[in-house]
């Protein structure tokens, strides 16, 4: 995924109201940014670290900037922006680097299924073989260096697993994918000490059949793509 122009860089001061960010430019000029992010971003912050955003030309946007891109202390790259997963996760099949989810002649997105009225990131099908449905996930909170999620208690993550498991009972394949918008991330596990309820249907998903698949991405002003498999932690097992 490249950015042209290259994303533009600013000094973070704060988040709030959880859409906006303000933020200090070289010149010192102040601008509010939008933060597509509706989780908690715990470590993913850091007044007086450096921010990229990308501008957008809708006349009609209240602010044409997006926040996209967080560098911590430590030097790590963070992807803020969530809606950026799906397209990582795309561009990574389309490109062969996600191998497990190849050989499908068609992928399409955000299509409609399940029994509670939700939408697939990517639907993967071929005329010779079952359906594979994806939900992408973004984990960007890192503790060591081990990547969690959610971040916070998501009721919307549970109905997801419910819906994946119900595609395998019917003979279709799910998937869920976690693309590591963080660089510091080197395996991903279910936020057990933040969302138990989720870590357990977790857990019950995969007994069910649901694979689960974790990918890191490289994170750069000029361009975001997915990178190597990271492995998912389970029940103190990496998989």
């Amino acid at each position: 995924m490249q950015f042209n122009p290259p994303l533009q860089p600013a000094v973070l001061l704060k988040r709030y109201k959880r859409f906006l960010a303000d933020v200090r430019l070289a010149e010192g000029r102040e601008i509010t940014l939008h933060c597509p992010n509706t989780g908690a971003m715990t470590n993913c912050q850091f007044p007086g670290e450096t921010v990229w955003y990308s501008l957008s030309d809708n006349p009609k946007r209240k602010c044409p900037g997006t926040w996209e891109l967080m560098q911590n202390p430590q030097g790590e790259m963070i992807g803020i922006n969530t809606n950026r997963a799906n397209e990582l996760a795309e561009e990574g099949i389309r490109r062969g680097v996600i191998s497990e989810l190849q050989g499908y002649s068609h992928l399409r997105r955000e299509v409609r299924y399940g029994e509670e009225n939700s939408r697939i990131d990517i639907l993967l099908s071929d005329d010779n073989r079952p359906d594979c449905y994806v939900e992408v996930k973004s984990a960007t909170l890192l503790q060591g260096d081990c990547g969690y999620f959610p971040d916070a208690v998501t009721q919307r993550g549970q109905k997801h697993l419910r819906e994946l498991m119900t595609v395998v009972e019917k003979g279709q394949r799910g998937v869920l994918m976690f693309v590591a918008q963080h660089t510091g991330i080197k395996k991903v596990a279910a936020a057990r000490h933040i969302d138990p309820d989720y870590a357990d249907l977790l857990t019950q998903a995969i007994t069910h059949g649901v694979e689960v698949l974790v990918y890191a991405t490289s994170l750069s002003p000029q361009n975001f793509q997915v990178d190597a498999r990271l492995p998912f932690v389970t029940e103190n097992r990496e998989k």
